[in-house]
């Protein structure tokens, strides 16, 4: 039987409060490890804001990076267990980011039954066995649901009927991206046509450039990526087109990613909006948690309703009439008139 913690979202999002506030008294003594996946700590995306979301915290609490909290990078999957096991019994907290860490932490969780860790994007964990394992999910099906309406609504107003999505891997995790925004493009219409191409990597630029490039000489208007390190050669190839002139737009992922599709001047950039996934907040609170002496084992799920999935509140590149379709969506959601399924419309 899984035990589900259900969060708040006045509890979730403590970003502005005082990370001391509350704590114990040994808040300085508490030390904390980060284990990437292969992507890498810079990738811009999902290892990179997990991380931010724990340095926040540290920082807050005014610990010191390298001594009190640090990191560690995967080079390739073997490294995951290694990796995780040097940090046992060293850090009061371990963090891996990403559901390839799944038979990983359980072993190490076997291995050292008090330490105490957070994954991310894993639910599956017997959770009266791992009492001291934190699964972290999210319902990426609800914020892709938002970028699919985004996407078909601008590929509508520019008169096209194609739009794309490239994913890093597929898995059941992965595959609720895809789900979500299918649903939210045949929403607005469900004739459009939807490309898709599985990289098979989430730290390659290279490959993540070349799908895009495929995908928009087939026609794409708009490409929605969830690939990690390898999205960001996709951010990459639609800034490329558009500094030459070319009407595409990109869609990012996990952080707001406008930033990394700037061109030219760079007063410009290429990605329209971005499903925000706040895993992030996930390690914050797990750290804040462990500090506070209230951390507990289990399934925490971050839906769209608290604030664990969305999109930025600043849209540079979004018309008005856009966002209000993906504001009427968010709305729908949220109070329950529409209901976004984890698994595929149509193949």
């Amino acid at each position: 039987m899984k035990k589900i913690l259900k969060v708040a979202l006045a509890a979730m999002m403590t970003v502005g409060l005082a990370a001391c506030s509350g704590t114990t008294d040994d808040t300085a003594s508490v030390t904390y490890g980060f284990v990437t996946d292969t992507g890498g700590i810079n990738d811009r995306s999902f290892n990179q804001t997990s991380w931010e979301g724990l340095k926040r915290y540290c920082e807050e609490a005014g610990l010191v990076e390298n001594q009190d909290y640090s990191y560690v990078i995967s080079e390739k999957e073997s490294d995951y267990v290694p990796n995780l096991t040097g940090f046992a019994g060293q850090r009061d907290l371990i963090v891996a980011a990403g559901y390839l860490f799944e038979g990983a932490i359980a072993e190490t969780a076997d291995q050292y039954p008090e330490q105490k860790m957070l994954i991310i994007d894993v639910e599956s964990l017997d959770v009266d066995k791992y009492t001291n394992v934190q699964q972290a999910v999210f319902n990426e099906h609800e914020g892709s649901y938002l970028v699919g309406v985004a996407a078909a609504k601008m590929a509508e107003k520019a008169g096209k009927d194609t739009v794309g999505f490239i994913i890093g891997m597929e898995s059941e995790t992965m595959n609720k991206f895809w789900a979500g925004y299918q649903q939210g493009v045949y929403s607005v219409n469900p004739n459009m046509t939807i490309l898709y191409d599985n990289v098979n990597d989430f730290s390659s630029q290279e490959k993540g450039k070349a799908a895009a490039s495929k995908q928009y000489d087939a026609g794409a208007y708009v490409i929605y990526h969830a690939a990690g390190g390898s999205g960001m050669g996709a951010i990459s190839e639609a800034a490329a087109r558009r500094e030459a002139g070319e009407d595409v737009w990109v869609i990012g992922v996990d952080t707001d990613q406008y930033e990394y599709g700037k061109y030219g001047d760079g007063t410009q950039s290429a990605v329209l909006t971005s499903m925000l996934k706040r895993v992030d907040t996930a390690a914050y609170n797990a750290a804040k948690a462990v500090a506070e002496g209230t951390f507990e084992g289990g399934i925490v799920r971050y839906s769209l309703a608290d604030g664990g999935v969305g999109i930025p509140d600043e849209n540079p590149n979004m018309p008005d009439d856009v966002r209000e379709a993906v504001d009427e969506a968010y709305n729908a959601i949220k109070d329950g008139t529409v209901t976004v399924s984890e698994t595929y419309v149509k193949e």
